[in-house]
């Protein structure tokens, strides 16, 4: 696949899995929270390290902050009521978006899925801590906050593995 080609699915990926994952958290509140991180954030934070890649060298601070805001801005504009949610979203999802990235290009010399893998920890960490707070305010529910941090590591993983089979079947495909 064709690295813009990459891009552009990679976008409409995150963009899908944040909407989604707010417009849920608006309808049903912490009850699919885990289940949203697992699912969604999972492959939320593995598409942004995909994206880190490709934009690395062309306004990658801006364009993370573009999509970020965007995903916070469908959220709202599709259901008004999702707005308290989406703006937690972004505040969480900037500041994740901050560590994933400067966690990710630390291991620029690494493995890839070492790279993706280990800025998800960091990331599902911020966002876990920060999402709840600002969604649902004090006191917190601790179990939510783990349950989502684990089920965001767990669903990164798996979705790093998804799409990096789908990237290496892509490669050895033939031509058509």
């Amino acid at each position: 696949m064709k690295r813009s080609s990459r891009s552009a699915l990679m976008i409409v990926l995150y963009l899908v899995a944040i909407v989604a994952a707010n417009l849920l958290v608006a309808a049903f509140g912490p009850n699919v929270a885990v289940v949203n991180a697992f699912l969604f954030i999972g492959l939320d934070i593995t598409a942004r390290d995909s994206l880190h890649e490709a934009w690395q060298h062309e306004g990658l601070w801006w364009k993370m902050l573009l999509l970020i805001a965007t995903g916070s801005i469908l959220s709202a504009a599709l259901n008004w009521n999702a707005a308290q949610i989406a703006l937690a979203s972004f505040l969480a999802f900037a500041g994740a978006g901050i560590a994933d990235t400067l966690v990710y290009h630390a291991l620029r010399d690494r493995a890839r899925m070492l790279k993706i893998n280990g800025s998800n920890v960091i990331s599902a960490a911020v966002d876990s801590a920060l999402f709840p707070a600002l969604a649902f305010g004090f006191p917190l529910l601790i179990g939510v906050m783990i349950g989502q941090f684990i089920a965001k590591v767990v669903g990164g993983f798996v979705w790093s593995v998804i799409l990096h089979s789908l990237e290496i079947r892509g490669e050895t495909r033939p031509a058509l």
